[in-house]
C-alpha cells in the first residue's frame, strides 16, 4: 500500500502556479477532497497532513525545501515513520507527457528531473512510485528550464487540472496496494483535448478554427 503521497513544486507565491508545482496542486486538491490541512513540519522540512484509511496512517507531503533539496524531506519523514521506498508515491510535473494525461510507474531513473535526483540520493533507491503528471515540452531542450519555471496557458491548466481530478479517483486503490487497479484507473481515462492557442491571421499560420 502507499503510506505516504509527496507532491513535488517549490515553495513561494511566485511559483505556486507555475508548471513544476503541479505536484503541490495534486497534493493540494487531495487535501480539500479529504478536508485535511498542511501544516509546517520543521523535522520533515514540509508542509504535512495525516489521514486514518482503513486503520492505517497515511501521509501527505509538500517538501518546502526548494525542487532540487526534495529528498531531505521525503527520507526524513519516511525513515521517521519506517516507510519503505515501494510505499512512497512521488507526484511531479513530467515533460515527455502532454497536459491532461498522466502515467503511473514504478522506478526507473530521475531523467533528469532535480526532485527525483535528490529523492533518488536521500532514499539511496529509486524503487518508488512516481505519479507523473503531464505538462509537456517546449520542444527545445535550452528553453525546459524556463517552461517549468513558467505558468501553463489557460488551457493547459485546465487539462492538468482535469487530469488531477481524474487520478485521484485512484486513490483507495493506490492506499489499498491495488496497483494494477490504480493503474488502469489512471491509464484509460480519456485526457480532454485542449484547444491550441488562437493565432492571429497573418503570423504565419491559419487561425484556430472555431
Amino acid at each position: 500500500m502507499i503510506k505516504l503521497f509527496v507532491g513535488l513544486g517549490n515553495p513561494g507565491p511566485e511559483y505556486e502556479a507555475t508548471r513544476h508545482n503541479a505536484g503541490f496542486w495534486w497534493i493540494d486538491a487531495l487535501a480539500r477532497e479529504r478536508k485535511l490541512t498542511l501544516a509546517p513540519e520543521r523535522s520533515y522540512h514540509g508542509l504535512v497532513a495525516r489521514m486514518q484509511v482503513g486503520g492505517q496512517p497515511v501521509w501527505l507531503l509538500e517538501p518546502q525545501t526548494f525542487m532540487n533539496l526534495s529528498g531531505k524531506s521525503v527520507a526524513a519523514l519516511a525513515r521517521f515513520f519506517k516507510i519503505e521506498p515501494h510505499e512512497i508515491l512521488v507526484v511531479h510535473d513530467e515533460l515527455d507527457v502532454v497536459p491532461g494525461q498522466a502515467k503511473l510507474k514504478r522506478g526507473g531513473s530521475h531523467a533528469g528531473h532535480n526532485g527525483l535526483r535528490d529523492i533518488h540520493a536521500q532514499l539511496g533507491t529509486g524503487d518508488y512510485w512516481r505519479l507523473r503528471l503531464g505538462i509537456g515540452h517546449p520542444g527545445v531542450k535550452s528553453e525546459v528550464i524556463g517552461w517549468v519555471l513558467k505558468k501553463p496557458l489557460k488551457e493547459q491548466r485546465e487539462a492538468i487540472e482535469d487530469a488531477i481530478a481524474r487520478t485521484l479517483h485512484a486513490f483507495p486503490a493506490l492506499v489499498a496496494g491495488e496497483m494494477d487497479k490504480a493503474t488502469l484507473l489512471i491509464h484509460t481515462s480519456k485526457p480532454s483535448r485542449p484547444k491550441p492557442p488562437r493565432r492571429e491571421p497573418g503570423e504565419g499560420e491559419p487561425p484556430a478554427p472555431a
